[in-house]
């Protein structure tokens, strides 16, 4: 009888998945921490919990790095996309005030090919020693004739631990308290349908790459760092709905964050696609973050302290707003 059919002649390599995993335990034990008992290889990965917690509650997110994937394939630019990936879940977390405990990946493409996906575990690995959480796990899957040829998606899972009593939900934000902006590295992950459509192909190869590829900003340490020193009173990671919609979901009722958008600068990748698109001042500030990556909002006299330990830990705080009574539902309002 013949061999028969193969899994390889479906379009699944074995072997190049066995190849990827050996190439990524390296970059995975970089990032290990103290309470990682298993790790890659296995069937799922171990971990404690750090012993320093008393009562310790468990915050977890998910995400994606949305169409800015499309441009990383355009430009075969992989070794920064994984630190969008991180960014995007570990920010996340930190919200809820809690530390990036460890974060695992899914990676499907079309075919494997090793040498990109190393390129693009690398770039994850990167991000998860900047956030000080362990990349203890993920998958990798081929889809034959599921993906166009060459092209792969990425998906992200974090899990935070906090103490309750340090829990950061925005109940003690009141009329007064000041709103504190962190500079973004430019559009991070979101907005890139639109930024597609304003660059077209001929832009692909302009310096205008470099400011669109430029990875998320990853606010775990510094931020951590400014909670253990002071009451943090809400936190809001900029994204996908940008100022005007994110900030309102760590307001309480009868609150409105009020915002001068003179108070901080403004890319000059976002003037570049505002104008370049003809984009409505409204529709910038409801898309991107417009320069801001993460409010922090603190009692007013807290401040300049805040802003002062931000910048000792390399953060760009900027006093972008404050705090006012408003009836109804929490918004933000960017004048």
């Amino acid at each position: 009888m013949g061999e028969g059919l193969s899994y390889r002649q479906a379009g699944v390599d074995i072997e190049a998945g066995d190849a990827l995993v050996e190439a990524i335990k390296p970059l995975a034990k970089r990032t290990l921490r103290a309470e990682v008992l298993a790790g890659i290889g296995g069937f799922a990965a171990l971990c404690e919990i750090p012993r320093k917690y008393k009562q310790p509650i468990l915050v977890s997110g998910t995400d994606g790095v949305g169409t800015k994937l499309k441009l990383a394939l355009a430009l075969k630019r992989h070794t920064t996309i994984g630190i969008d990936l991180v960014a995007m879940c570990a920010n996340d977390v930190l919200c809820q005030g809690a530390e990036p405990l460890f974060f695992l990946d899914y990676y499907v493409c079309e075919k494997l090919d090793v040498r990109v996906a190393t390129d693009v575990v690398k770039g994850i690995a990167e991000g998860c020693e900047m956030a000080g959480c362990a990349l203890i796990g993920g998958e990798t899957a081929e889809h034959p004739k599921a993906f166009m040829e060459g092209e792969y998606d990425l998906a992200g899972f974090c899990v935070g631990v906090v103490e309750k009593d340090r829990i950061i939900d925005g109940r003690g934000i009141v009329p007064g308290d000041a709103v504190l902006g962190l500079a973004s590295s430019g559009p991070h992950s979101n907005g890139y349908s639109l930024i597609r459509r304003i660059i077209g192909e001929e832009h692909l190869a302009s310096e205008l790459t470099d400011s669109l590829m430029e990875p998320t900003r990853i606010y775990a340490k510094p931020v951590l760092k400014l909670a253990g020193a002071m009451p943090v009173k809400g936190l809001a990671h900029i994204t996908g709905g940008g100022l005007v919609g994110n900030v309102p979901r760590v307001l309480p009722q009868g609150t409105q964050a009020v915002l001068d958008k003179k108070k901080w600068p403004r890319h000059e990748i976002f003037r570049w696609l505002q104008n370049a698109g003809d984009v409505a001042e409204d529709e910038m500030l409801r898309v991107f973050n417009c320069g801001i990556g993460l409010v922090i909002v603190v009692a007013a006299d807290k401040a300049e302290m805040a802003k002062m330990l931000l910048k000792r830990e390399g953060e760009l705080a900027y006093d972008i707003g404050h705090i006012e009574a408003h009836p109804g539902e929490p918004q933000c309002v960017v004048a």
